[in-house]
């Protein structure tokens, strides 16, 4: 296992790693501050492995592997992921890519912080709310296809138009993500039994920590919740995933306010009350304590 504390590959890091290099893979990879689509390729992969793995990621990437063979540790855990598989890695998830094989071809796309989500917070499916970070499904080619057309009508609509249609892109989105969730529960019960109990832990963390954080910012309503004491959930946390269980509840935070900021029309003090802030000069400290830009700067970008 890889001791290595995990780098944030979110989407500037991504951005500052293909930049250089898009001209020559522009005819296979798609990237704006949204999303990024890869269609039927893998040399994307190949330029991060070059910027000393393992990563973590705070968004959203789902995949299909049609050919060749992957070796990866996703979540302390090694994957031999074969064509035929459906990839799900959500925000928290830890990747340490260690064998890409040369005919390894992949179609997927990964959903950024600044992607309008179709759902509304709280009301995700069942398979990205928390509960796991990353599941591989071996699937037929009737559920491959399914996955495959809709990546690939997304390719087609951003590359339609500059100023692609964001409402289409945002419901083909949805559609894939129901059609993972589809699968994810049919596979749920052998996916959540292979997991050990301090995996269990994390995820069940995680979990909470998304759904609670507006009201709570600190570890000890969360080991509460977990019936364990705040040392050992800490430890167990910082063990899955070389962070600490602040810094996942500082992330989880963060991720609402900016959803607050860019989706709604809230002033910043009202927002610093809702999440629970002793007053906005505190909130406005915090989040550029955490992000290097104040709320309302955010706001207005």
């Amino acid at each position: 296992m890889n001791s290595k504390q995990p780098k944030l590959m979110d989407m500037a890091r991504m951005r500052d790693i293909i930049t250089p290099h898009l001209a020559q893979i522009s005819k296979n990879v798609f990237f704006n501050n949204e999303l990024a689509v890869v269609h039927g390729d893998h040399s994307v992969f190949r330029l991060l492995m070059r910027h000393k793995p393992p990563f973590s990621i705070n968004d959203h990437r789902f995949g299909i592997v049609v050919s060749g063979e992957a070796h990866i540790n996703f979540n302390l855990q090694e994957r031999h992921i074969t064509a035929g598989t459906l990839v799900y890695l959500g925000p928290g998830t830890i990747i340490n890519p260690i064998r890409l094989s040369d005919d390894l071809q992949i179609f997927g796309i990964g959903l950024f912080s600044g992607f309008h989500m179709p759902f509304a917070y709280g009301q995700m499916p069942s398979a990205f709310n928390g509960q796991v970070r990353d599941f591989q499904l071996p699937v037929d080619d009737g559920d491959i296809g399914i996955a495959y057309h809709i990546i690939d009508t997304i390719w087609q609509v951003v590359h339609h138009d500059k100023d692609y249609n964001r409402d289409c892109v945002t419901a083909l989105a949805a559609a894939l993500m129901h059609h993972y969730d589809q699968l994810f529960s049919r596979h749920k019960d052998i996916l959540i039994s292979s997991r050990s109990r301090e995996q269990t832990i994390f995820d069940r963390f995680i979990q909470l920590a998304n759904q609670h954080c507006t009201e709570h910012h600190h570890i000890d309503y969360y080991a509460e919740r977990l019936c364990l004491t705040e040392r050992y959930l800490g430890t167990v946390v910082r063990q899955a995933s070389g962070i600490t269980a602040k810094e996942w509840i500082d992330r989880a935070i963060v991720t609402r306010i900016k959803v607050e900021l860019r989706h709604t029309d809230k002033p910043v003090a009202q927002i610093s009350d809702e999440m629970g802030f002793p007053n906005p000069s505190f909130f406005s400290k915090y989040f550029k304590r955490l992000t290097g830009i104040t709320p309302a700067a955010f706001k207005n970008s």
